[in-house]
């Protein structure tokens, strides 16, 4: 399994995460720079104690807004830029919090991601959003608090 990086803080591990192949463990870290290879990127806006979502995967269940990466922008940079002018418009500013980190030792024929990690990263947006959302609270009973980023809202 990987070591920790020198600019990584390890907020929550999950070790055994159920959403992984057997052995798959999935840590919740903030760092400074965005780490590689990045898969998704995730936009965080918050305001008196709430986080703007908009509905996910076309299932409706909401999120903060979402993009996933491409490979030939292994820190994701490309594609928060791109998610923070959709979101925030292009006067947004974003700052990188952390990442849910997945490490898989042996990944399962079904499994997407890269091997042995995949980082899933967060940045904070300041600005408000010019797309329409719902603000969901970030404190207790939250109905984000399932969401595998969810300690790093405590970070910003």
């Amino acid at each position: 399994m990987d070591e920790p990086r020198a600019d990584e803080m390890l907020l929550h591990s999950y070790s055994s995460a159920p959403w992984l192949p057997p052995g798959g463990r999935a840590d919740v870290v903030c760092a400074t720079e965005p780490p590689a290879p990045m898969c998704l990127v995730r936009v965080l806006i918050v305001d008196g104690g709430r986080a703007f979502c908009v509905p996910r995967d076309g299932a409706g269940k909401l999120d903060i807004p979402t993009r996933a990466v491409g490979a030939a922008d292994p820190r994701g940079r490309r594609a928060v830029g791109e998610l923070v002018d959709e979101i925030a418009g292009p006067g947004g500013r974003a700052q990188f919090v952390g990442a849910v980190r997945n490490t898989v030792v042996r990944a399962a024929s079904d499994y997407p991601w890269p091997v042995p990690s995949a980082y899933f990263g967060v940045w904070r947006v300041d600005g408000m959003p010019v797309v329409d959302g719902v603000w969901l609270p970030l404190g207790y009973g939250s109905p984000l608090a399932e969401r595998h980023w969810f300690p790093l809202a405590h970070e910003v």
